[in-house]
Order: C-alpha cells, then structure tokens, then sequence
C-alpha cells in the first residue's frame, strides 16, 4: 500500500515534495557524471580511493543490469558483481538492484552505481545535487547520504559474503557539484558508525507477522474504507514518530498529529525523548519539573526540577528588573516641572 494514497485517504496529505526542477537537475547532474562509460565518476574514485591499482582506463566493463522485476535485476546484479570481481579489472554498475531482508521481508534498494575495484573491492557510489563549497558540504545532507549509503553496504555485504574475493568498503563516494558550477567533484564518506547503527536497528525490528498478527482480526487499509474505521486501522499500529520523519514519511503528518494530541516527548525529536528516560509525555516531564510528580532520587527529575528553579529565578529577577526601570522613569528630574515625567 503507498503511504502517499493512505495519507491522503485519512485526511493528512504530506503538502511537500521535490519540485520538477530539482528533479530534473538532479537527473541532468547524474547524467553527466556517468556519461562516457563514467569515464569522470571513474577519475574522481581514482582519486580518492584508486589505491595501488592501474587507473581505470576506457574499457572499464559496464555490465548489462536489465531484468524482469526488481528480484530479477537483484540476481543479475549479483551475477555482474561475481563476474567483475573474477575478471579482475575495473567495473561501473549503473542503478544496480540490491535486496536487503527488512523486519523479515524483502526490501528492494537500487544506488546511483557501485564501482568494483580491481582487488575485488566494491564501493559505493552516491551522487547528489547539493553543491560542495570550499570542499565541503551542508554536514546535515552528508549525514542523510552516509546513512543511505551504509544500508547500501549492508545489502552488499551479503552478496559478497558469497562471493570468492570480494570485500565491500565502508568508505563510500560522494559525488556532487563543484561551489556553484555543475562540475562534478567528490569526498570520502566513512560509513562504518552509520553501518553499526543500522544493522542494530534491523535486528531490533519487529517482524511484519509478527505486526499482522497483533492486529485486530479483519483489520485493512484500503483507502476506499470509510474514515473512521481507516484511521482505528491506521491506530491500530503504533506509530514510531520523530521530526526526522517529516522529511520521508508520507503518513509523517498523520503521525505526528496523533502523537501531539496523546503529549508524546517524541515530537520534540530523539535527542529529548533518550534525554528524558522513564518521562514519555509532556504532561509528565511539565509535572515532574514542578515537583508534583517523580521521584526525587531519578536524575532526570532532579535535573528538571533543578532547570524550573533556574528558570523562575531568572523570571523573577527579570521582573525586579522592569520593575526598577518603570520606579526610575516615574521620577521628575530635577529642575523639571512637576509632571514632566510622566509626560515624556
């Protein structure tokens, strides 16, 4: 089912997306980087992750990846990264197809290209539209690429677990425009924190039976059901918001509207909810600060306390303040006519 269709059918359309032009540059970007057989995203890997190998010279092999669905391209994809890696020599792999099980079932990823390296070293490659400005670039859509990019190397590694001298690097390529041009340059992205976290979380997921199981009997999510009983559908799963959503999630708004309305610390974002412990809502973290609720021995209700006290010494203080600037204006300066101060 998409989440788009879902969405809209329960009232909360997410009202965002990327815009045709950007779309379109991003596609014309691409094209440019990959064009002559990748003979530029072959030179820009050299020089970064070339190693004691020959440079990649114009017969690089690009193998055929077309298929019939994405479990077909996932095999063929396998096979050209078999026989790359046998061959011996360079290798450009446009759009491979990658499986990767996902809380039990099979997730389908395809990356911009994945390049194997003479030692039977496999990188990836990930190509983007923001620009690199003195070499470096906006640290937030790094990060987003670097955590994209480890699922990518997660779904290699079992490909090369079966595959006789192949090893997949954990240091992928970022290739993006140059300042304010649309040349290609890159950086190295070290992805292997990313790869830990992620792999933890795969494990941590619960299985998609295991969710279908604990639903109610007769529970589905056609978009043609009436409101009501879509949304106790939809309810019926419980929902894992955060801000970070709102940029990938087309149910975000959805979510993020149920989990106002039940005071959940999650929608004040990650960092907060692991900061404030055994406290899940807003109620509980506002009634623990004022000392009505929570044990005074936690450390988190003693560092909330400890914050509310902070915070009504600095109000009253900021209140004598204004109080003595308001006592100080209402004084006739000397020499002035009586009155003249509370005329100015």
């Amino acid at each position: 089912m998409d989440k788009g269709v879902l969405a809209t059918a329960l009232g909360s359309p997410a009202p965002f997306g990327q815009s045709q032009f950007a779309f379109m540059r991003g596609n014309a970007f691409e094209a440019k980087v990959k064009a002559d057989g990748g003979a530029e995203l072959l030179r820009l890997l050299y020089e970064r992750l070339g190693g004691g190998a020959e440079a990649p010279a114009g017969d690089a092999a690009t193998p055929d990846l077309s298929a019939a669905g994405p479990e077909g391209r996932a095999a063929r994809t396998a096979l050209a990264l078999r026989e790359a890696t046998a061959a011996g020599g360079w290798a450009l792999l446009d759009h491979p197809m990658l499986a990767l099980e996902v809380a039990g079932s099979p997730a389908y990823l395809e990356p911009d290209a994945v390049v194997v390296h003479p030692d039977g070293r496999w990188t990836v490659v990930e190509i983007k539209s923001f620009p690199m400005i003195d070499a470096s670039a906006d640290p937030s859509k790094v990060g987003a690429a670097a955590r994209q990019a480890a699922v990518y190397v997660l779904a290699l590694e079992r490909v090369a677990a079966v595959t006789e001298g192949a090893e997949v690097g954990h240091r992928v390529l970022l290739v993006c425009p140059k300042d304010f041009s649309n040349l290609p340059t890159a950086s190295v992205v070290d992805v292997r924190k990313q790869r830990a976290v992620t792999r933890r979380q795969l494990t941590r997921l619960t299985r998609v039976e295991d969710i279908a199981a604990a639903l109610p009997e007769g529970t589905t999510f056609d978009p043609a059901c009436p409101p009501a009983e879509l949304d106790a559908a939809v309810a019926a799963v419980p929902p894992a918001y955060a801000p970070e959503c709102l940029a990938a999630c087309e149910l975000a708004f959805h979510c993020r509207a149920r989990s106002r309305a039940e005071g959940a610390v999650e929608t004040l974002g990650r960092s907060v909810r692991g900061e404030l412990g055994g406290l899940t809502t807003v109620a509980g973290v506002l009634a623990a600060a004022a000392g009505k609720e929570g044990d005074p021995a936690d450390p988190t209700v003693a560092a909330l306390r400890r914050a509310a006290a902070l915070r009504a010494e600095a109000l009253e203080s900021a209140e004598v303040l204004r109080a003595g600037t308001r006592d100080s204006a209402s004084v006739p300066r000397a020499g002035a006519p009586e009155g003249a101060a509370a005329c100015r």
